[in-house]
């Protein structure tokens, strides 16, 4: 995935940050322990909120050490069936990911991602097993996205919505059909609104290696940015698409995430994509500056 589904570290209390921290680890401690160290790698906030979602809070909390923290440990989120859903989950969607890249690089500019999909390639055939409906659907959308990008598709609305059909398939796994309706039209809205992030994130890049990119084929960039009408423009709908994902979040039933959820639909992601329209975003940003600056699009 892409890392740019962060919480609003400032509108959290200590206790609703412990359980964001306890969501993160319990997703990286199933991840390693059904994929190994290979699994932990692709761990990132994208994935973090899936679980957040797919979970109704169940399992219990304790304090975990692991590599990264030895000596005082860590609490983790334990004994949830939402967290090893969402680690096979995440194993399929970064997979087809990677071999999206292979597809969109060419030769030498696709060899990263060709090695990282053979490194995960034994954990995705074990998800494989674990999701085939998952697996087979996804690759169905991802096909779907592929042809559009082949015919240089100019609209924003085709791909976009391919690509947000690809994550809503992630509710297909909760059993109780209301609140799988409900989370599949938050994830459908998140995927919309992340297909148009990366999109502008990675406009400049694109334009340089000639790589399709609906932004530079439906707007007139300048050096690879946005003027202003078109910036404000699509602004108008990455926030409408959060707007709907918001209207789906607040019918969800209430968990222990629900504080970090709201923070992250109703603060996090205004901030992270003004950043990105902006120019000023870095996905290696520390969660705790997400909010602090580019609450509006310039």
């Amino acid at each position: 995935m892409f890392g740019y589904v962060r919480p609003s570290d400032r509108r959290l209390s200590e206790q609703e940050r412990e359980a964001f921290r306890a969501a993160y680890c319990g997703l990286c401690h199933a991840l390693g322990k059904r994929y190994g160290l290979v699994g932990r790698m692709i761990l990132n906030y994208d994935l973090t909120f899936l679980a957040m979602v797919l979970s109704d809070g169940a399992g219990r909390r304790e304090c975990r050490r692991c590599a990264i923290h030895p000596v005082k440990g860590c609490p983790c989120a334990e004994g949830d069936p939402a967290l090893d859903t969402a680690a096979d989950m995440s194993v399929i969607l970064t997979y087809w990911q990677l071999r999206d890249g292979v597809a969109d690089h060419g030769f030498w500019g696709g060899l990263k991602y060709r090695v990282a999909s053979a490194l995960l390639g034994r954990a995705y055939r074990k998800a494989r097993q674990a999701l085939p409906w998952f697996d087979r659907d996804a690759r169905q959308q991802l096909d779907e996205l592929s042809a559009l990008e082949r015919e240089s598709c100019p609209t924003l609305d085709e791909p976009a919505d391919a690509f947000a059909g690809l994550l809503a398939l992630a509710a297909g796994e909760i059993a109780e059909e209301k609140r799988r309706r409900v989370t599949e039209q938050l994830l459908y809205h998140l995927g919309r609104w992340i297909y148009l992030t990366d999109a502008a994130d990675d406009l400049r890049s694109d334009m340089k290696t000639g790589s399709y990119n609906p932004l530079a084929l439906r707007f007139a960039p300048e050096d690879g940015r946005l003027r202003p009408a078109d910036r404000q423009a699509l602004a108008q709908t990455m926030d409408g698409s959060v707007q709907a994902m918001a209207a789906a979040f607040e019918l969800l039933p209430e968990s222990v995430y629900t504080p970090v959820l709201r923070t992250t639909v109703y603060e996090g992601l205004y901030a992270v994509g003004a950043a990105v329209l902006n120019g000023t975003f870095r996905k290696r940003q520390r969660r705790k500056d997400i909010g602090k600056a580019d609450t509006d699009y310039a």
